[in-house]
């Protein structure tokens, strides 16, 4: 599977993140109420998301998110192999607070799910137990929970994630 793709949809493109999207999605990403229910809730800090961006540039999958209508940089998402579950994770997604409760993380999610489901039968999403907006949105999109857990090390913490998944079915 391609894991950089360049995706289309009416309002919104995601293509492969570049070195030089840092200033916009560290302009998006610097807002504090962006991560104030997500277990890093410390990545509006610099130093912590610029650890974020230097990871998702060190592997393929890291997508940034333009708003078509106004070339702006409104957030970024992930591809990433999860072959414990079977599939395919979509995650370490965030958007500027200005498009939550609308239509882009429902666009932004099809057209990767249209891509990723050309290629494996499962997307996955990992999401942190207590980040309910996220479980909300993901529900919203006909994601469901797995009954599966892991723990991940966010902001000098354990945090217990849950497994959803949607499946090509």
């Amino acid at each position: 599977m391609n894991l950089s793709p360049t995706l289309t949809g009416s309002n919104i493109e995601l293509r492969p993140t570049i070195a030089a999207d840092w200033p916009a999605l560290y302009a998006v990403a610097a807002d504090p109420q962006l991560w104030a229910i997500h277990p890093a809730h410390d990545r509006w800090q610099e130093p912590v998301f610029r650890a974020y961006f230097d990871d998702a540039l060190a592997q393929p999958g890291a997508l940034t998110v333009r708003e078509r209508a106004t070339d702006r940089v409104i957030g970024a998402s992930r591809f990433r192999s999860a072959p414990a579950y079977d599939g395919i994770e979509i995650g370490w997604t965030f958007i500027a607070r200005d498009h939550w409760g609308g239509a882009t993380n429902a666009e932004m999610k099809r057209l990767m799910l249209d891509h990723l489901f050309g290629f494996a039968p499962r997307a996955v999403f990992i999401v942190g137990e207590g980040n309910l907006r996220s479980r909300r949105a993901l529900e919203k999109i006909g994601a469901r929970a797995t009954g599966e857990v892991e723990t991940r090390r966010m902001a000098g913490a354990d945090v217990v994630h849950l497994i959803y998944a949607i499946d090509r079915a």
